[in-house]
């Protein structure tokens, strides 16, 4: 049974996610798939709520012996409720994902599988913990998410919202990073330092980017707005807005002249 939605007029984009719709969704996948139907139950029960369903599905990714389910579930469900921001985030990243991804026919597979979402909202808890000077666990908690999803986000990075991380496997961000809103990066990104300098050394990433695979953006440089960064380039110097990149190292190919923003129609050619 698949989980498409209806289709939307051209040019308009599929329904905000929020907790009935994801709840739909499950539903018919239960229905479909009796397999997954207690996992799912378990997810989404009647009574639920978004940050609670993120929390469990977090706590079952992450969890070891050391830091069992349960106490991550409370630790991210305590995150959650204190700061409704993140919440905000998941729905504009779940809204950017499943319209930039044609893989992607449902909130829920975003939800339950693509393992860059999952990288990304447990970022904004463990960022969450490093802004109350929790930065042992905000570090713990990176920690785990590398080990277990293959996702390395240092816990002090900034990044904004309606962000997709396609794949994402081999992903860095550095500790002084700057991602902003609308961003695409998929896998095997580098945003790293030159191992030179301390303090603020780090990409700063600015609003529409997409940044191909395996691209390298090294050092305190501006990648401009809606700007796009070729899969396998090496970025050394600061990238003006609206214009690709490409090269090892990379030079500017072209500049756009056309909307929407490379994050946004996923297109990598040169």
């Amino acid at each position: 049974m698949s989980l498409r939605l209806p289709e939307m007029p051209h040019g308009f984009p599929p329904p905000i996610p929020n907790w009935a719709l994801l709840q739909k969704e499950a539903e018919l996948l239960g229905g479909a798939e009796p397999v997954l139907q207690a996992p799912l139950r378990a997810l989404f029960p009647e009574n639920g709520a978004l940050g609670q369903a993120l929390a469990l599905r977090l706590a079952e990714t992450l969890q070891s012996d050391d830091l069992p389910k349960a106490a991550l579930q409370r630790l991210f469900a305590e995150e959650l409720e204190e700061a409704p921001d993140l919440e905000s985030a998941l729905c504009a990243d779940l809204l950017a994902t499943r319209r930039r991804d044609p893989a992607c026919e449902s909130y829920l597979h975003v939800f339950l599988n693509l393992k860059g979402f999952l990288a990304l909202q447990a970022h904004r808890i463990a960022h969450h913990l490093w802004q109350q000077g929790r930065a042992a666990l905000a570090c713990y908690l990176s920690n785990r998410v590398s080990l277990k999803i293959g996702v390395d986000i240092h816990p002090a990075a900034r990044i904004g919202t309606g962000v997709m991380l396609d794949h994402a496997s081999g992903l860095v961000i550095g500790e002084t990073a700057v991602v902003g809103d609308d961003v695409s990066i998929l896998q095997n990104v580098t945003l790293g330092g030159t191992g030179k300098t301390g303090g603020d050394r780090h990409p700063k990433v600015q609003q529409g980017v997409m940044i191909g695979a395996g691209a390298k953006i090294i050092g305190n440089i501006q990648i401009g707005a809606k700007s796009k960064v070729a899969a396998g380039s090496v970025v050394l110097k600061d990238v003006p807005p609206n214009c690709t990149v490409a090269g090892i190292p990379a030079q500017i190919m072209r500049i756009h002249t056309t909307r929407p923003a490379p994050a946004e129609t996923m297109d990598q050619s040169l």
